[in-house]
């Protein structure tokens, strides 16, 4: 028979707090801190380094306004529990410029206008210096067609071509609430020339 049925008071399960310790290079610097298992690589961010380009938007990896860059993959941080990221090196929009010179990425942005508000663009500054990559290193897309030359890995580096359809595709995961798209198409081919 249920014990609570018979009147019994259950035992309250003690509080387990779970910490551990990790490491993380965040934009070229090596931090040794403890975070609460439950905490995201975004939260972190935010609150134990005071980085906050980084945005919560949605909470649920769907708006892109998170993104940063692990171990040189663009990633939603929001999704990612910075625990299991011991030893990772992360680089957020903060990290990108070299000193006082902007990012080649960064600087395309600011100098084709491509942002409103700017709420979205750390996260689509660092989707699309990850996507740049991505693309060097010969990942298709979704949108890449191997039989077509447009598509097709260049031969001699095994990059995949990026025209604005293959760019609008790569940074779909990234919304801008304001429309600046064509802006931001337009910012990451110049980047490309």
């Amino acid at each position: 028979m249920d014990s609570l049925a018979l009147g019994a008071d259950p035992e309250p399960e003690p509080v387990v707090d779970e910490h551990s310790t990790v490491t993380l290079f965040v934009n070229g610097e090596e931090t040794t801190l403890t975070v609460d298992h439950r905490a995201t690589v975004l939260e972190t961010l935010r609150e134990s380094f005071g980085l906050t380009g980084a945005k919560k938007g949605c909470d649920h990896g769907q708006c892109g306004a998170c993104t940063v860059l692990v171990d040189g993959r663009r990633i939603n941080s929001c999704l990612l529990l910075a625990v299991t990221q011991d030893g990772a090196t992360i680089t957020t929009v903060e990290g990108l410029a070299d000193g006082e010179s902007l990012h080649p990425v960064q600087r395309a942005f600011v100098e084709r206008d491509a942002l409103q508000c700017g709420f979205c663009t750390p996260g689509q500054i660092c989707s699309a210096v990850g996507m740049l990559r991505e693309a060097a290193d010969g990942h298709p897309s979704h949108v890449t067609e191997p039989d077509t030359a447009a598509g097709r890995p260049d031969a001699a580096t095994g990059a995949v071509a990026l025209d604005a359809d293959e760019i609008r595709e790569r940074m779909s995961g990234n919304l801008c609430r304001c429309g600046a798209y064509p802006r931001i198409v337009e910012a990451i081919e110049d980047v490309i020339e």
